[in-house]
């Protein structure tokens, strides 16, 4: 991580897509949240659970479907949706997309 500090990237860089693969790279790691980058291939995802805090979701290349409490959301580039902390959610690929999950472990 020390590597990205004090440079601009390239988001898309930070996570090459990989055939039939879900790929994920930790850029920041603190106590208090993380924030990950993942790249989908088509037809990958991530299976229904949930987390007990809210989650942020930016994708930032293609389009995902989010399904949250059984309720489905396309997502494309440009565009976030944040996960509820506790409900059900699943991640889905139709076409190979990224995107940026930034978790603050904090309850109010």
């Amino acid at each position: 991580m020390n590597d990205l500090k004090g440079k601009p990237i390239k988001i898309g860089s930070l996570a090459e897509y990989q055939t039939e693969s879900v790929v994920s790279r930790e850029i920041i790691k603190k106590n208090v949240g993380t924030v990950t980058i993942f790249a989908f291939d088509k037809g990958q995802g991530l299976s229904e659970h949930s987390a007990p805090y809210d989650a942020m979701v930016q994708i930032v290349d293609g389009s995902g479907e989010i399904t949250i409490s059984g309720n489905k959301n396309i997502v494309k580039k440009g565009e976030l949706i944040i996960m509820p902390a506790n409900e059900p959610h699943a991640l889905f690929a139709k076409e190979p997309f990224k995107m940026i999950l930034t978790m603050i472990r904090s309850v109010e």
